[in-house]
């Protein structure tokens, strides 16, 4: 390795909105300010919400998913032995 080239790595600190804070390794100069972490992510919280823009969830829905299951009821139904 050549001595030199490389950026210094060095500790800093990591400090999320929500107040979570932790210390990294990093080339970084100074400490680093977040606004979501894997403490506040709603991802890795659980509370991770559908967006239905404009309808799309609900078309799809109306399109394939319901339809199908529709169509296996009424097929279902019509078993009768």
């Amino acid at each position: 390795m050549k001595q030199g080239i490389h950026p210094d790595y060095k500790e800093i600190k990591v400090t999320c909105s929500c107040g979570n804070s932790f210390l990294t390794r990093s080339t970084a100069s100074k400490d680093l300010h977040l606004d979501v972490c894997s403490s506040c992510h709603p991802f890795y919280t659980g509370k991770q919400k559908v967006m239905d823009t404009a309808g799309r969830v609900d078309r799809f829905q109306q399109k394939y998913g319901r339809k199908g299951a529709q169509k296996k009821e009424a097929d279902n139904a019509g078993d009768t032995k």
